[in-house]
């Protein structure tokens, strides 16, 4: 699955607009699709580690912290991890048709800070036994409503 470039006005739109409510939007979705299996309850070493993935063909990034409700937007400075690829590398990878360490070694996937913390990561996801799917736009904004600001 190829995406379509992102025009250069679109992206710079996008590297312009604060990173809570991008992030909020996605720790709901993440939350509803992966919480129960990657959240700090079911794997403590990742409570409270602040993990940010950067979009650098569409200028996003979203930082979000591990919680044993899930997962939730993180305003902090500092991630522990960061994550750096094109939004079809990580669409690749949530798809599960790209494998990271592919990714990584062709330069196409990008990692700083605590690399212990990005295997653990990595092989958490790897260990997983799942169809992706994404949820339901409705499941989203009813987590949304529930958390407090």
């Amino acid at each position: 699955m190829r995406l379509p470039p992102i025009p250069d006005p679109v992206r710079r739109l996008l590297s312009r607009l604060p990173q809570y409510p991008a992030s909020a939007a996605f720790t709901a979705a993440l939350t509803l699709w992966l919480g129960e299996t990657l959240g700090a309850d079911a794997h403590p070493e990742l409570a409270g580690k602040l993990i940010r993935l950067h979009v650098t063909d569409a200028g996003v990034t979203l930082t979000f912290c591990v919680t044993s409700r899930g997962f939730t937007p993180s305003a902090a400075a500092n991630a522990d991890l960061t994550l750096a690829a094109a939004a079809e590398d990580f669409l690749a990878l949530a798809l599960r048709r790209e494998d990271p360490d592919t990714l990584f070694f062709s330069r196409r996937l990008a990692m700083e800070g605590d690399t212990e913390l990005g295997l653990l990561v990595k092989n958490s996801l790897d260990a997983l036994e799942f169809r992706p799917t994404l949820p339901a736009p409705r499941a989203v904004l009813r987590l949304l409503r529930s958390r407090p600001p």
